[in-house]
């Protein structure tokens, strides 16, 4: 048997609220903790979404047969912190015979809304900001926040333009919000909880994945998810909110300088945040790769630290997304109604019956 050597970052954070505990008082040792995971996440936000972006215009020009970045850096690594610069320092335009409140207000709705989901993600064993037992719900409501900001900015704008598509994206996203959540359920219903961490823990061998141990209809559901997340988070073909051909840049169209970068952040985080959440539910997390009786195998997995592993399943899924994107032709207003209210709405709500049935019968793999 070979020894699990690998360091996971939740022996350092254990360390940490021990020593902190020890030496202070209870309400001072939570308050350094709010601020340092507060930071940690702030700071995780912001290098996941430079990296997020670097990542799809390589992808992009290798899709394309070209280079992509190459110029700020080792092949470009450094452009995206280059534009990240650019845009800081980007004068703010002021639009005329705008409601300056809710036009300002709007960008800040999409980056809670997104942080908020963004913390309930189990990056890695022990790494769970918030492990709510109604986790799953709590995604679901939080990440909901995100349209109100798009709505606002649409129509705070006063422009035909930002309006059109501000009301696009609010029926896009209430209508794709149902069939994520419906998805979402069909794993809860496998696997009895609404906890992450929970959900995880049911996830321990590889035919234990929900992906697997659910059957066909978690298989119907991971696609599903993965459809309505896309089409959630406005990426191609889904992108009609922001169709640079009709729209100019859709809702956003007004912004500038820092507020136009809350969007462009929160677009690409939420990309990130669907793929966290399929990995979390569909495709064991932050758990290493198991088979059950393969003990040597089982160990040279468990070396590899948690937070690689669910990382390494957020990315290929990430990387199917930019697939998708850069693959298929944006869809029309009907066209992309009609596949969710006609055909993914009534597929999941048979598959989650489907679902239901299989535990009763106790046909899982659990």
């Amino acid at each position: 048997m070979l020894l699990k050597i690998s360091f996971e970052p939740s022996q350092l954070t254990t360390w940490l609220d021990t020593w902190l505990h020890t030496n202070l008082p209870t309400w001072a040792a939570l308050a350094i903790e709010f601020v340092l995971i507060g930071a940690a996440l702030l700071t995780l936000y912001a290098v996941l979404a430079l990296a997020l972006i670097y990542i799809e215009r390589k992808i992009t020009a290798f899709f394309q047969a070209r280079l992509g970045p190459n110029r700020v850096g080792k092949y470009g690594v450094i452009q995206s912190v280059a534009d990240m610069v650019k845009i800081l320092i980007k004068e703010i335009i002021h639009v005329n015979q705008s409601d300056k409140f809710l036009f300002y207000a709007a960008p800040f709705f999409m980056i809670v809304s997104s942080m908020l989901t963004f913390g309930a993600l189990p990056f890695g064993q022990g790494l769970h900001v918030v492990d709510f037992n109604v986790g799953v719900f709590y995604v679901l409501a939080v990440s909901s926040l995100g349209i109100i900001g798009v709505l606002l900015a649409g129509w705070s704008s006063n422009n035909k333009y930002s309006m059109i598509g501000a009301m696009r994206s609010g029926a896009q996203f209430i209508s794709y919000e149902l069939s994520a959540g419906f998805a979402l359920m069909t794993v809860v219903v496998l696997s009895g909880t609404m906890s992450f961490s929970q959900i995880i823990q049911g996830q321990t061998y590889l035919h234990q994945w929900n992906l697997i141990a659910g059957h066909i209809p978690a298989l119907i559901a991971f696609i599903i998810y993965l459809i309505s997340g896309h089409a959630e988070t406005n990426r191609g073909p889904f992108d009609l909110p922001e169709a640079e051909s009709e729209l100019t840049a859709g809702y956003h169209t007004e912004y500038s300088g820092l507020q136009f970068g809350f969007f462009y952040l929160a677009e690409y985080l939420n990309m990130f945040i669907v793929a966290g959440i399929a990995a979390t539910v569909f495709l064991g997390g932050w758990m290493p790769v198991q088979i059950q009786g393969w003990d040597t195998f089982n160990d040279i997995m468990c070396i590899i630290p948690s937070p690689i592993w669910f990382l390494g399943k957020t990315m290929f899924l990430v990387f199917l997304s930019l697939w998708v994107r850069w693959t298929f032709p944006r869809l029309r207003i009907d066209q992309l109604l009609n596949l969710e209210w006609k055909y993914l709405l009534p597929i999941n709500m048979v598959n989650i019956l489907l679902m239901v049935i299989i535990v009763l019968l106790g046909w899982t793999l659990k």
